[in-house]
């Protein structure tokens, strides 16, 4: 009986250590960022939708190096504070080989040291602050990656677009995140390489819902054109100011015009007035088309798929990238990403090195689009001042 009994026993243990150690042999990802709290929470539950297709796929396919990969997600609450909390538990307790996110710029530009520090990679699959990505010194290793649009392609785009129409009176208008004032300064920037002397720069925080004394002041210095940096819903709120006062210069926007908290705050007829780039429109290829079927029921809005594509395609070279390094190491996957061997087939595009020791961004000039609303869904927009420019004109 006794024997018998320590059998059972030792089946038991055994099939609990065989267990354990299958789930420490898998490969942890983990997400971080907005789920929930700000404008940008839509995005980020796309690109964990989009990371979690990637993660299924490359599993059903035998997974990495003998292991499954699976994803660990945290969210922030668009709170600086507590998107540091979570990449120190993440890095530390969970031990993940890599973070994708934040959505916010600023709490990325909050915990930038951590993963340079801990060797852990940083891919960016939202944030698009120019400065996330740049190394901490010149020269020192970096384990900040990219792709998404960053700020300083927008910036010069925009900005070159103000300056082909031949207007000189232009207006910066942006708000006081972390996004808002990285955007500033690469516009900034960029008019000093224009020649261009803004006529007015007026700011407005996040929660401001109403902005005519800002656009007062942009009126009576006479600006013509505006250039917009802010999330989705202050944006729409802008708009919405500007009928008040029944002053519509040109409006020219960053990224998160795209937004469906963009359109629904500033209604149909006004979010039309917005022109921003984005480096995709509606699905178009096969595997695009397929993606969206299946992740459709937890986009808030078509326009939030662009981010699941992102969190599709970062995991996929993050995996192509442990693959090519034989381990999940911090440092051999650095390296391995700044000089992948073989080209990437993603579903927005196939990447064929597309980072170096200096080049973190996957996204190029070459990638985007001009962009607007037309009824309740994004188009291509064109005119004669977008039709002059070419990829040079973002490449600043």
């Amino acid at each position: 009986m006794r024997f018998a009994t320590f059998s059972r026993f030792a089946v038991l243990a055994a099939g609990v250590l065989a267990a354990a150690l299958a789930h420490a042999q898998d490969i942890k990802l983990a997400y971080n960022g907005d789920l929930s709290a700000s404008p940008t929470a839509q995005s980020g539950r796309a690109a964990v939708a989009g990371i979690q297709a990637a993660i299924d796929d490359v599993n059903a396919a035998g997974g990495v190096l003998g292991r499954k990969l699976t994803l660990v997600v945290r969210d922030d609450l668009a709170q600086p504070q507590k998107s540091i909390q979570n990449m120190l538990e993440l890095i530390d307790n969970e031990k993940v080989v890599a973070v994708l996110g934040p959505t916010n710029s600023g709490n990325a530009m909050a915990w930038k040291r951590i993963p340079n520090e801990k060797k852990v990679i940083s891919m960016q699959s939202n944030a698009q602050a120019t400065d996330i990505t740049k190394p901490l010194s010149p020269g020192a290793d970096n384990y900040f990656f990219r792709l998404s649009m960053y700020d300083r392609l927008q910036a010069a785009a925009l900005m070159a677009y103000a300056k082909k129409s031949g207007t000189t009176k232009i207006g910066l208008l942006t708000e006081t995140t972390g996004y808002g004032e990285g955007g500033l300064r690469d516009l900034q920037e960029l008019a000093k390489v224009h020649g261009i002397a803004p006529l007015a720069v007026e700011k407005f925080a996040v929660t401001d819902t109403d902005m005519t004394s800002q656009l007062s002041k942009m009126k009576a210095a006479g600006v013509d054109t505006v250039i917009v940096w802010a999330q989705g819903t202050p944006m729409g709120l802008l708009l919405r100011s500007m009928e008040k006062i029944n002053y519509f210069p040109k409006f020219l926007a960053s990224a998160a015009a795209d937004n469906i908290t963009f359109f629904d705050a500033a209604g149909e007829t006004l979010a039309a007035k917005a022109i921003f780039l984005r480096p995709f429109i509606n699905p178009d290829t096969p595997a695009q088309k397929k993606l969206y079927e299946r992740v459709k029921p937890k986009l808030a809005a078509p326009s939030a798929f662009i981010y699941t594509m992102q969190g599709y395609d970062s995991t996929l070279l993050l995996a192509a990238a442990i693959r090519q390094a034989g381990a999940a190491d911090g440092p051999k996957v650095r390296e391995a990403l700044e000089n992948l061997q073989a080209p990437v087939q993603g579903v927005f595009k196939t990447y064929t090195k597309p980072y170096s020791k200096a080049q973190r961004e996957a996204m190029t000039p070459a990638d985007v689009k001009w962009v607007h609303w037309n009824g309740d869904k994004l188009a291509e927009y064109s005119d004669a001042v977008t039709k002059s420019l070419t990829a040079a004109d973002t490449n600043r």
